[in-house]
């Protein structure tokens, strides 16, 4: 099999990761990386052996595949070269600037096939593969990701930084039109507000609370998923799963209660352990960025659909566009 010429274009901070993942995937030739830092790019170049290049055009004729991990005002730049050229390109989060530019990547990569990807990391994160398909359909979702102030992304909001992660998933889940978005948010450092609550309905009634902050004193990525038989809590950072199911007994005690009211807890005596089953899932130590580099490279190889495609990222932008908008209309008095 001939192996996959694949390059990453910008290798600070997540494009080093990018970078070294690809070097070692088996079937990948990593022909080079690009940086208009040429420090930064000897640097990395150097530690994985691979050439190094100032421009990314000086190599669209040199790769089948390519990571974009530039600042998110050059996505569109940057990505619309290797996609004009029908090089599968995987695009990190957020797809563009706007939306009218995410859309245009979209269109873009329809008309000349060529699969892009975008960079919703969790997605591949073992704890959100493990339910995929165990979880009903939700009917509310709550979403906590905090991080202490890392000096990075201080252009964009913590909606855009962080909280896309979660409105990735919470779309992902609840499978259904966005209704209706309220939101808050406050900023305490540069500018761009530092921490935001937004609450999403969906039209098919599901609703979530999401809760993101990057100036806090300790990290936390926890999502719960409550479905109507089914309770998931889902910590993406410790890459752990609990499944909370009730029973068939559970349903036997409820059917025995007098018609006339409503069923309490004193009625049950409490919630008796046979009323619930507890499973903790057993989950492979996958670093989520391998995993989304080896979907990406075999997309790329085979021409097909990504797993997360151009539209989901436009349609997490619309999303965050949302909650911007009602968090920057939020009247204090």
């Amino acid at each position: 099999m001939t192996a996959l010429r694949a390059a990453v274009v910008g290798v600070g901070h997540l494009g080093r990761h990018h970078a070294r993942i690809l070097k070692s995937l088996a079937g990948v030739d990593l022909v080079g990386i690009v940086d208009v830092s040429a420090a930064r790019a000897q640097e990395i170049g150097k530690d994985l052996g691979v050439p190094v290049f100032a421009s990314h055009r000086e190599i669209l004729d040199r790769v089948d595949a390519v990571t974009v991990a530039v600042p998110t005002i050059h996505h569109l730049a940057v990505a619309r070269d290797f996609l004009d050229r029908g090089i599968a390109t995987l695009v990190e989060k957020p797809l563009a600037t706007t939306i009218e530019e995410g859309e245009e990547l979209v269109a873009l990569s329809r008309k000349r096939r060529a699969p892009l990807q975008v960079g919703h990391v969790e997605r591949f994160n073992p704890a959100v593969r493990a339910v995929e398909g165990k979880i009903g359909k939700p009917r509310f979702i709550e979403a906590h990701r905090l991080s202490s102030f890392k000096f990075r992304s201080t252009d964009i909001d913590v909606v855009l930084d962080l909280m896309i992660h979660d409105l990735d998933l919470v779309l992902h889940f609840a499978n259904s039109p966005l209704k209706r978005v309220d939101a808050v948010g406050v900023s305490l450092l540069f500018g761009p507000e530092d921490l935001a609550n937004a609450r999403l309905e969906f039209e098919n009634g599901c609703v979530a609370n999401l809760t993101a902050s990057r100036i806090s004193d300790k990290s936390m990525r926890k999502i719960r998923v409550f479905s109507e038989n089914t309770y998931a809590s889902i910590d993406t950072l410790e890459k752990s799963v609990r499944l909370y199911r009730t029973t068939r007994e559970l349903a036997k005690a409820l059917a025995a209660m007098p018609a006339d009211r409503e069923p309490s807890l004193a009625d049950l005596a409490g919630i008796p352990r046979e009323f619930y089953s507890i499973e903790e899932m057993d989950l492979p130590d996958e670093e989520p960025l391998a995993g989304e580099l080896k979907s990406f490279v075999e997309a790329a190889r085979t021409r097909g659909e990504t797993a997360v495609p151009g539209e989901d990222g436009v349609r997490a932008m619309k999303a965050a566009e949302e909650v911007v908008r009602e968090m920057r209309s939020h009247q204090w008095k």
